[in-house]
């Protein structure tokens, strides 16, 4: 065992005006099993990168283990999966690699193939494989799930838990929950660290923020209050002071009170208790001000969907597609009903996203019966966001969706109002998902379809998407290897 130490962390990018992180302090365990998670743009690879030394900081980072960064670049995709492997650990040995493969339930006949035809799942798996081979390293695992199915989740998922020694930012709950024992999150005004796994780090934040809600909302009360009584107080104290001084009009009771020195006694007692009040209401105002600073902000998003004429949408009969003669599905038979909200499920390569593109209309050569409804307008999010270029605005005008709308979206999925103003291009990853995702919730469709439109999405704002499709209940197809969304979210589902 042996610690990390960050001391004083602070980083900006060059010609931010925003700090990613300020006077940052922690300590880590090279023995955890440490999941990463927080919103979109909080800067988590950052971190990554920052523990690697590739970005300048000021403060300190010390460990006596060095730091390996997943996922790797294979420089040479057209070499065999063994050398890619060779590429990146020049001194591995065979044996173990193919023990680290059978752990993740890989067939070792991957090795002598092209490393550009093996899947994406397949080469996530190998590579990871590789990074466990060295030794004396603190692994730095970022979003390995983006191109795993649910039965690879499952299977890394169980690797991750007989190892230790990593931090994984994954947004998938059920493979977290597997894997670690601590969570590291970056919030709003820093990072906190806790010992558990994903759930418990979540109902732990529940309550805190819970509890600090009503904290705030009884310190508001007791606020208010304690301005009423103050000024009363204080308007008393005033009356009393210049009945001290000589403005008094009823001089005969003046004299029956005591005369000057039981009136500068009532005015002490006054001042004094105004006073006190003064003090109760800036100790509220205090620890008012330490609430609500880590409290996620998550209001409740709305899609827009059309009534669409009759109950049927679309219907796949005995549907196949194949590329250059080679099938992908075979006999393939649904139907998409008003209301339904549909799991298309199967492993990397099983046709999902190919039956995706041939219900919203593109040229995919297929045999079967392939009907969509008369006038149906289809809303879709494809896979791959990195196209996206310009600004939001052009953005809008171009899918011809409400600006205002579009941006109030982004806003409520943890947009701020700089990030708005960005080129899309400069988003990350999970950032332009969210793009997408709120432009097809501005769009005026009678069908949703959705593939994979989780990847690099943030927890919160998944919890947001899935509490959005359960209160308005849309028609909707979508892929998502998310199980946690799956099992909350689907009406039907569609096993390929």
């Amino acid at each position: 065992m042996s610690l990390i130490n960050v001391s004083e962390l602070t980083f900006a990018y060059e010609g931010s005006f925003d700090n990613i992180f300020e006077n940052v302090s922690f300590q880590l365990d090279t023995d955890w099993k440490l999941g990463f998670t927080g919103r979109n743009g909080r800067g988590k690879t950052t971190f990554l990168k920052l523990l690697t030394g590739e970005y300048e900081y000021s403060g300190s980072i010390s460990a006596s283990v060095g730091f390996e960064y997943f996922p790797y670049e294979v420089r040479d995709p057209g070499a065999d999966a063994l050398e890619a492997a060779r590429s990146v650990c020049p001194d591995l040995e065979l044996w173990r690699l193919k023990r680290e493969l059978g752990e993740l339930c890989v067939d070792e006949g991957v090795l002598y193939r092209p490393f550009s035809t093996l899947s994406k799942g397949e080469q996530t798996k190998v590579l990871l494989a590789v990074m466990f081979l060295k030794d004396n390293r603190f692994l730095l695992i970022d979003e390995p799930t983006n191109h795993l199915d649910m039965r690879g989740r499952e299977q890394v998922s169980r690797y991750l838990n007989s190892k230790k020694s990593f931090i994984l930012v994954s947004h998938d709950r059920a493979f977290l929950d597997g894997c670690v024992d601590h969570v590291l999150s970056i919030n709003r005004t820093g990072i906190e660290i806790q010992k558990g796994d994903f759930s418990s780090w979540y109902r732990n934040k529940e309550l805190r923020d819970a509890f600090e809600l009503d904290r705030n909302a009884r310190l508001r009360k007791d606020i208010t209050r304690l301005e009423a009584a103050a000024r009363q107080s204080r308007q008393w104290a005033d009356k009393v002071e210049s009945e001290k001084i000589g403005n008094i009009k009823d001089r005969e009771k003046y004299n029956e009170c005591g005369g000057r020195a039981y009136i500068g006694e009532q005015s002490r007692r006054m001042q004094q208790r105004r006073k006190n009040l003064e003090r109760r209401q800036n100790r509220a105002l205090d620890e008012k001000e330490t609430l609500l600073k880590d409290v996620e902000v998550s209001d409740a998003l709305k899609i827009r969907q059309s009534e669409y004429r009759s109950r049927r949408l679309v219907t796949l009969d005995g549907v196949s597609v194949s590329y250059g003669g080679a099938p992908v599905c075979s006999d393939v038979s649904f139907v998409i009903e008003k209301g339904d909200r549909v799991a298309l499920l199967g492993g990397n390569g099983s046709g999902k996203s190919s039956l995706i593109r041939l219900i919203v209309g593109q040229d995919i050569p297929h045999t079967g019966e392939v009907t969509v409804g008369g006038g149906l307008k289809i809303s879709y999010v494809p896979q791959d966001a990195s196209g996206l270029r310009g600004g939001l605005s052009d953005y809008a005008a171009r899918c011809g969706i409400d600006e205002s709308l579009f941006k109030a979206l982004l806003r409520k999925l943890d947009f701020g109002r700089v990030q708005c103003e960005k080129a899309m291009a400069d988003f990350s990853a999970g950032q332009k998902k969210k793009a997408l995702i709120a432009r097809s919730l501005c769009e005026n469709a009678h069908l949703h379809i959705w593939d994979e439109p989780l990847n690099y999405v943030d927890v919160i704002s998944r919890i947001q998407i899935e509490e959005l499709l359960l209160k308005y209940a849309p028609t909707i197809l979508f892929v998502e290897h998310d199980k946690a969304f799956c099992d909350r979210i689907a009406t039907k589902t569609v096993e390929l």
